[in-house]
């Protein structure tokens, strides 16, 4: 189907007049969407047929509900009426704006094309290339997330820790820069998938320093950090033959202390997710619709933290 064409000159004339730059402002001089908008060229790129809203307009909406936490209805109606919002999409004033059905076909777009990797790696290595991206050391952790119904959800799986009420749902394995915070890479898996078999899924390139918890603590994934050209610093494990050692004890406390303060940061991440950004829960069903879901969070997460890198910087 064709595309329709948006403008939003008008738009930018009038809402310049005596505005500052807002954040939305800077995220969009931020990235190149030319390049973006290259991964996306391939969705409703047919001559012929009903016209289509652009890809790009639709996927920076998508960015506008994950910072705002809106639903598809909500989100239809803010791109309507908020200008802030129409300038970042690039449609004018007055123009009509998307309904609530373009983004629905839009993730199914995504999801059916495995575009939900492309655009976070996409993002994420312009971020590399501006230097928002410290690599002075990675922090690897993972967090649950409850699925959208417990009955309907046939992909989603249940798990239970320790002293918690079990989750029936998902789990995001999540790799950050110890520094920045920005995330670097992440797989999501059903709930049930232990945390440490997925420490080479999300390792990332030059990896520094790896900080991790308890449950990644073993030979195997030492090994494949060292292999990776990083060092390991990963919580030591008491045994019995040092339990009677108070001064190998109080080394081991302190290690494990150390470890514990530095790898702890990344929970900041997941707070920021869930409390600010919707990811208390899935939206939709399935695990591609999952990992939809969650690398277009830590795409506008990392946007965001971009943002406030960029401002410290140059403070």
């Amino acid at each position: 189907m064709a595309r329709r064409r948006i403008g939003q000159d008008q738009l930018r004339r009038e809402a310049d007049r005596g505005r500052r730059s807002g954040s939305l402002d800077e995220i969009a001089s931020l990235i190149d969407w030319a390049e973006i908008d290259r991964h996306l060229a391939p969705i409703y790129a047919a001559p012929k047929g009903e016209q289509a809203w652009p890809p790009l307009a639709l996927f920076k909406a998508l960015l506008l509900a994950v910072w705002h936490d809106l639903s598809d209805v909500k989100l239809a109606e803010a791109l309507d009426d908020r200008a802030s919002f129409r300038q970042f999409c690039g449609f004018a004033q007055h123009e009509p704006t998307p309904e609530r059905t373009a983004f629905v076909r839009l993730r199914r777009e995504l999801v059916a094309r495995s575009l939900d990797r492309v655009l976070f790696e996409a993002v994420t290595c312009q971020l590399d290339d501006k230097g928002v991206v410290v690599r002075t050391g990675t922090l690897i952790d993972a967090t649950i997330i409850a699925s959208n119904s417990k009955d309907k959800d046939g992909e989603a799986r249940w798990v239970k820790h320790r002293g918690r009420a079990a989750v029936h749902g998902y789990k995001a394995h999540v790799a950050a820069d110890a520094k920045g915070g920005i995330v670097r890479s992440l797989e999501v898996t059903p709930a049930n998938i232990n945390d440490g078999r997925m420490l080479g899924a999300v390792l990332p390139e030059s990896p520094g320093d790896v900080y991790a918890d308890l449950a990644y603590a073993s030979t195997a994934n030492e090994q494949e950090i060292r292999a990776a050209g990083g060092r390991p610093h990963l919580p030591g494990r008491g045994v019995w033959a040092v339990a009677g050692d108070a001064a190998a004890l109080a080394r081991l406390e302190a290690w494990n202390a150390q470890v514990g303060r530095i790898r702890r940061c990344i929970e900041k991440i997941f707070g920021t997710w869930k409390r600010c950004y919707g990811l208390r829960r899935m939206r939709w069903r399935g695990l591609a619709k999952a990992a939809l879901q969650v690398r277009l969070t830590a795409t506008a997460y990392n946007l965001r933290r971009a943002v406030a890198l960029v401002r410290a910087a140059l403070a």
